[in-house]
């Protein structure tokens, strides 16, 4: 048997790495400003990470309920003081397009409806809620929505208040900041719009914080820029440095029946160790602050380069559109440069480094940025 080949490869093989820099099979340095899709929020290898999970491995050979319960209750005080939402539940399970699905299940419970609406470029997974449209035709997923999923353009206040007040709509879902689609920003007139439109029209609202989440932003939540709640709070990615996991942060407002939700390997004994050393790193290394100050000088000083059209972004969550392709840029940076980037369609170069890059590896990156350019 051969692997499904969807997904191709540069030619490198990478064998070790330690916070924002990674080495391959030669032994050559790579400064890593992608962090695999945002997944990698503390540093590779951190110490404390790498501690917790074989402690639990050595300690833990089996599926103990009690052991699995108290690790999850953990998770769950950790995660709701350091994010400011004491006050919800949690749900956790293994992956985002997982904690969207259950946010949406959870919505269609409440009150009784099924559409959904979301919005251009959008990507919330690859299974129920997928892109309705990328610059790259390669990025492409099954929607599953029967009809009824509806697109609304970005930031566009009467298209959206128009179509809530319809009355027939399940959920918005929402990115704090768009990730495969460009690093676009909604507003704070129209997040504040959007969750006033939804509390008068019984809408549940959806924040997919699954790459915008987790301090990348410079603060936990990107939407907390706007100054808003949500009631269902989807994460993934950050929240396990690497290991998968992710959940579902869920208001007051929903009252929890037994079978309602229901996950095999979801907050496990591993996943729940790597959540709480990824908390006890963020906290302790003030990864959040250090997100803000690293990244908004990395913002002002890309947007000096001529050769960059449009500088977009918050933190450690930043995209770069150029007039034209990136795909060489990107493996000249690669193989010339050793620095990884992402990309989000043809003409934007996207940057999700770790939480942990520090102004002299961002100084590092701009020469080397400015060098291939």
């Amino acid at each position: 048997m051969k692997l499904f080949d969807v997904y191709p490869l540069y030619n490198i093989n990478i064998v070790k790495g330690q916070g924002c820099k990674v080495w391959d099979e030669n032994g050559t340095e790579y400064l890593d400003l992608y962090g695999g899709h945002a997944v990698i929020s503390i540093g590779h290898a951190h110490p404390h990470y790498v501690e917790m999970i074989s402690n639990q491995v050595a300690t833990l050979g089996f599926y103990s309920n009690s052991v699995i319960n108290k690790l999850q209750q953990q998770v769950a005080e950790r995660l709701g003081k350091i994010s400011g939402y004491e006050d919800y539940s949690l749900f956790l399970i293994n992956s985002g397009a997982e904690a969207n699905e259950n946010a949406l299940k959870l919505a269609s419970f409440y009150n009784g409806r099924t559409k959904v609406v979301s919005f251009s470029k959008a990507f919330h997974g690859r299974t129920s809620l997928a892109v309705e449209a990328t610059n790259n035709p390669s990025i492409i997923a099954p929607i599953n929505n029967n009809g009824h999923v509806t697109y609304l353009p970005l930031n566009d206040i009467e298209a959206m208040k128009q179509e809530l007040a319809k009355g027939d709509v399940c959920a918005v879902i929402i990115e704090g900041i768009q990730g495969v689609g460009g690093i676009k920003i909604p507003t704070t007139e129209f997040m504040q719009e959007l969750r006033n439109a939804c509390t008068e029209t019984g809408t549940i609202l959806i924040l997919d914080e699954i790459q915008s989440g987790y301090g990348r932003s410079g603060k936990f939540f990107a939407h907390q820029y706007n100054h808003i709640q949500p009631d269902i709070i989807t994460v993934a990615k950050g929240i396990g440095n690497g290991f998968p996991m992710a959940g579902v942060l869920i208001s007051p407002m929903f009252k929890p029946v037994y079978g309602q939700l229901g996950t095999t390997f979801g907050g496990n004994h591993l996943a729940c160790s790597a959540a709480l050393a990824v908390m006890d790193v963020i906290e302790q290394d003030h990864l959040v602050e250090n997100a803000a100050k690293v990244g908004n000088y990395l913002l002002e000083e890309l947007k000096k380069f001529p050769q960059i059209k449009e500088v977009r972004g918050r933190g450690l969550m930043i995209g770069l559109e150029f007039e034209e392709p990136i795909k060489e840029l990107r493996s000249r940076l690669i193989y010339d440069e050793h620095v990884f980037t992402g990309a989000s369609g043809t003409n934007v170069l996207r940057l999700l480094p770790p939480l942990c890059l520090s102004m002299e590896e961002a100084d590092e990156f701009l020469a080397r940025f400015k060098r291939v350019l």
